[in-house]
């Protein structure tokens, strides 16, 4: 009894103090390396054999190589002398470094091969050699060669102008016909056909003594170039041809020797490499049968106790909280593993009560969940969740009705992209999307949509981005607002702004609104027109700032006194400097806007300019008002008759300008007339089949002349036209302007130009180039015109012939001169001091108005700012002399 109850505890003992898993582990590794070991041992002896083996091949390979590398090198030795033979400008250092090369490498692969392989490379050299000597000889050759071709040229031209100096044609034919052979044969390079045309060239029969010289050295010359070319083809075939096919060989007997000494080599390298097959086999089976016994040990020492501890394990996970973990007094890694998963056991019961506490924190969730869900549903906004990808993922009602659907189910469904289903422009997406990248949100994005009747909204959006833990972007949440009411009255707004920026434009007084900082936030065009900027330039801006830029300035004070006492300053009148410089005087009001707090939000001034009844009410200081009225009628009646007399003159410059256009005009129908009836019988004499190249000719001639008449006289009227267009567009046109003096007064004076036929007068104009002058065209147009036409009608009476004579001329920096004179009856000395008094005429019997030169001279000095002088005689011509400002003052542009 006592001795089983003894094994039975050493049993116990030796089972509760096993070998660890490291102690089992490292046992079978100093096993598995004995094996290792001993298969190496016997992998390495094999390997050095192999290594010995696989040398030598490798020796054997190079010599292979190095037998490779001589033909290459030979068949560039062959080349080179190749081109040396046959190219006469080769050079022959190719051929001497190709040997070399060879002779080089023939040396390395002599120290390179066993001894018995080292008298084949010997003989290489030799037929080397020999090789290098027949390239030497051809050498000679070929520079004798050379020679002989430098006299051959000398020879040749002395045959050939001994040939052309003999008179019996038949000789020198066939001199010429081998000659001619020669030069074949040579350029085919065939030596043989060259010599026997030159020794046939020598048999010829010539008498003539100086021809039988030239022909029989040029021919000795051929024969010897051809024996020359002979030997030289001779070596090529017989020593350079022999010995290259020699050396190729040699070269093919030591592959060969390679070659049968690489195949006894591979036999022994095959059996070696059969020997340590076999050798490996049975070393690697029995490593294999004592690693399957050292697994064996292991699993029973380690995989069973494991295998019974999971067993635990996986019965606690069924739900068998008294499932026992076994192993658990072993003193191994084993037993701390069953240990462990006996905590695990004890801290899965206390896990069960913590799920239910998580149950019962997750159906408060729910709850929470629940409530929210009731917020999404209810909310008046739109809620959506959407992908990066365009996706609808969730969205509540109140965004479907936003988006004209039924429910949000519809709204998920129905839409696939809303970059194309739901925004108006994919550019707004876009911006969307890289605002979301950049910021990870927006705040009140505003864009278009289309609902799903078509229908445009205005939506505001404000969203974030959720991203998954490696930072991608995974959904949108956001909430969006319907904003179109307030777009469409922000539009309204904008329009009704419109509307009273041009009703304020329209009323002719100054109009303006300030900021408390007393900056322009509205301006109508009349003011800006004082400031000369335009209406959006001065918004931003103070009074002060606007001034300054033309040297003015004006203080700010009542805008402050309406500032400090949030009240109107009723009517008062101030004056300040326009932008032109003049003072202008208002009648002003401010008056305040309040904001809602009581304060002054905004400051409104209108202005009136009472410029024209300041300068009334001084005037009736210094008149009565019957003279007043008086000189208001007078002035009146003075001017309608002015403009009937500019009416009158243009009506006659019109009807010299239309007599003048009808010349050309005329003309034109009359050709184009007599060109139509000539192409009309032309294209009969066409249809008959009856056109002669006389009737074409004819009929071209005709066509040409009459295109160049055409082409002249339609050129005249063009330019008469243009002359008169650009004189009415001056007169017609006001305002001020840069021109050339002295074009203008060609385009004026082309227009009266008509009139001087039937008056028998002559015009010279003298006008000096570049004069620039920036003044009124229209007017100084009427100062010729008017002058033009008082000349004619006043200073040749009795329709004697006359000059009229027009000089323009620089007259100082600033100013012009204008001559106007003729050389008519003149003027005595009465007419002379009423000429440009209104209505004094000596013809008004003949339909005179008296007010041609008063015209003239109220143009000059009040419009164009100039003065003018009238000298005049009986008998002595009329001369007027006007000198003109080169820019036009502003005040006499405003009168």
């Amino acid at each position: 009894m006592r001795r089983p109850a003894a094994l039975a505890a050493l049993s116990k003992f030796i089972r509760l103090k096993s070998l660890s898993i490291g102690q089992l582990t490292f046992g079978s590794f100093l096993l598995l390396l004995a094996v290792i070991t001993a298969t190496s041992m016997a992998s390495v002896i094999a390997i050095r054999h192999i290594d010995a083996t696989f040398a030598e091949l490798q020796r054997l390979q190079g010599v292979g190589d190095l037998a490779e590398e001589i033909d290459r090198r030979m068949n560039e030795l062959r080349l080179a002398a190749r081109d040396f033979v046959t190219d006469p400008g080769a050079r022959s250092d190719r051929v001497g470094q190709a040997a070399t090369e060879l002779g080089a490498l023939l040396k390395k692969t002599r120290l390179e091969l066993a001894p018995e392989q080292q008298a084949t490379i010997d003989g290489v050299a030799q037929r080397l050699a020999n090789y290098r000597e027949g390239i030497d000889r051809i050498s000679a050759l070929i520079a004798h060669r050379a020679e002989l071709l430098a006299t051959l040229p000398a020879a040749r031209v002395q045959f050939e102008v001994a040939i052309a100096q003999i008179p019996e044609r038949s000789t020198a034919r066939a001199l010429f016909r081998l000659q001619n052979q020669v030069g074949a044969a040579l350029l085919a390079r065939d030596p043989a056909g060259a010599e026997q045309a030159a020794r046939s060239m020598r048999a010829l029969q010539i008498d003539d003594q100086a021809l039988r010289s030239a022909t029989d050295s040029y021919a000795d010359s051929i024969v010897a170039i051809a024996g020359t070319e002979d030997e030289i083809a001779r070596l090529d075939k017989e020593v350079l041809g022999t010995e290259g096919r020699l050396i190729g060989r040699v070269t093919e007997l030591l592959r060969s020797l390679s070659a049968q000494q690489g195949r006894v080599l591979s036999r022994d390298f095959a059996r070696t490499l059969a020997e340590t097959k076999w050798q490996s086999i049975i070393l690697g089976s029995t490593g294999v049968l004592i690693g399957i016994f050292a697994a064996l040990f292991v699993v029973r020492r380690t995989v069973r106790p494991l295998a019974s501890i999971a067993g635990s394990i996986r019965a606690l996970a069924a739900g068998e909280k008294d499932a026992s973990i076994p192993q658990t007094e072993v003193e191994n890694e084993i037993g701390d593993i069953a240990r462990a998963a006996e905590v695990f056991r004890r801290t899965l019961q206390e896990a069960d009560a913590a799920r239910e506490a998580a149950v019962r924190a997750l159906a408060e969730q729910r709850l929470a969940e629940e409530s929210y869900r009731k917020l999404f549903e209810a909310s008046i906004d739109g809620i959506y969740v959407t992908t990066p990808g365009g996706l609808v993922v969730d969205a509540n009602p109140a965004l479907a009705r936003i988006m004209g659907y039924d429910s949000a189910s519809q709204l998920i469904t129905g839409v696939n992209d809303i970059a194309e289903t739901i925004y108006v422009h994919a550019s707004a997406r876009e911006e969307y999307q890289r605002l979301m990248g950049r910021d990870g949100m927006v705040r009140e994005f505003e864009y278009q949509v289309r609902r799903r009747d078509g229908d445009i909204r205005w939506l505001s959006d404000s969203a974030t981005v959720v991203r998954d833990e490696n930072g991608e972007v995974m959904r949108y949440e956001g909430i969006v607002r319907d904003i179109t009411d307030q777009k469409r009255a922000e539009d309204a707004i904008a329009e009704a702004r419109k509307l009273l920026q041009q009703v304020i434009d329209t009323v002719p007084a100054v109009i303006n609104v300030k900021d408390r900082n007393l900056r322009y936030v509205l301006m109508n065009h009349y003011m800006a027109g004082i400031f000369n900027v335009a209406p959006e330039e001065a918004l931003g801006r103070t009074t002060g700032e606007l001034m300054s830029r033309y040297g003015a300035n004006k203080t700010d004070e009542n805008d402050k006194r309406v500032l400090a006492t949030n009240s109107g300053l009723g009517f008062y009148e101030e004056e300040y400097l326009d932008s032109s410089g003049t003072m202008r005087q208002w009648l002003v009001n401010k008056m305040p806007i309040l904001d809602a707090d009581g304060e002054v939000d905004r400051i409104v001034t209108v202005a009136l300019d009472i410029c024209e009844r300041k300068k009334s009410e001084h005037e009736m200081r210094k008149a009565k008002e019957a003279a007043e009225t008086a000189l208001r009628n007078l002035r009146e009646t003075q001017a309608s008759l002015i403009e009937a007399e500019k009416l009158a003159a243009l009506g006659r410059m019109v009807a010299g300008v239309a007599h003048e256009v009808n010349n050309p005009v005329g003309i034109s129908l009359t050709v184009a007339s007599a060109l139509e009836r000539k192409t009309e019988r032309f294209g009969e004499e066409v249809a008959r089949g009856e056109l002669r190249r006389s009737s074409l000719n004819d009929f071209l001639e005709t066509s040409r002349n009459a295109a160049g008449q055409l082409v002249a006289n339609l050129n005249r009227a063009a330019e008469l036209i243009q002359s008169f267009k650009q004189v009415a567009a001056d007169r017609n046109y006001s305002d001020q302007r840069s021109f050339d003096l002295a074009d203008l007064t060609e385009q004026v004076v082309m227009s009266l130009r008509p009139s001087l036929r039937k008056h028998n007068l002559t015009l010279n104009v003298d006008c000096q180039p570049n004069l620039v002058m920036n003044s009124y065209p229209g007017p100084y147009g009427q100062v010729l015109t008017n002058l033009f036409l008082n000349a004619v009608a006043h200073a040749f009476p009795d329709g004697r012939p006359g000059i009229i004579e027009i000089q323009v001329r620089e007259s100082g920096r600033d100013n012009v001169e204008v001559i106007f004179s003729d050389n008519g009856c003149g003027m005595s000395l009465d007419v002379r001091r009423r000429a440009f008094d209104p209505f004094f005429t000596t013809r008004r019997d003949q339909g005179g108005t008296g007010l041609g030169l008063h015209i003239v001279y109220n143009i000059i000095t009040n419009r164009l700012g100039g003065r003018l002088d009238l000298d005049s005689e009986p008998g002595g011509g009329t001369r007027i002399q006007i000198i003109l400002p080169r820019i036009a003052p502003l005040e006499q542009a405003a009168e």
